[in-house]
């Protein structure tokens, strides 16, 4: 259940992200690109981010872990861009999925998705009495 959750907050960050034109973060949804094929192209690009973050994150996480001390943990920053930037490269082989422009925007695009599902985390935390 844990993993379907975070799914969701994906979708609705990466979504939310699409919005700021600015940023230039696009999803291109399957065709003929109706709502619900946007939903369900949020929904893969989110799982196909989760998935990254859960394996290859991990690993550039515990690897990079002097540069977290050294960078104060401003490294963390350019590890998310770069899991994003990983995601949208790993999509674009279909016609479909995410793109990221830029990747400076892609590193304010992380930022806001990382706000978001910490946001999402507080909320739906288990309460422990």
């Amino acid at each position: 259940m844990g993993f379907l959750l975070r799914v969701v907050i994906n979708a609705f960050a990466i979504w939310v992200v699409t919005l700021i034109p600015a940023l230039q973060v696009f999803v291109v949804p399957f065709p003929p690109g109706d709502t619900l094929q946007t939903v369900l192209t949020l929904l893969i690009v989110a799982a196909i981010f989760a998935l990254v973050n859960t394996i290859i994150g991990t690993v550039i996480k515990v690897l990079a872990f002097p540069l977290y001390i050294l960078t104060l943990g401003l490294i963390g920053l350019l590890i998310n861009a770069f899991l994003l930037w990983l995601t949208a490269w790993l999509t674009h082989w279909w016609n479909w999925g995410l793109r990221v422009e830029d990747f400076w925007w892609g590193v304010v695009a992380a930022v806001i998705i990382t706000l978001i599902n910490w946001v999402f985390g507080i909320i739906l935390r288990p309460r422990k009495d």
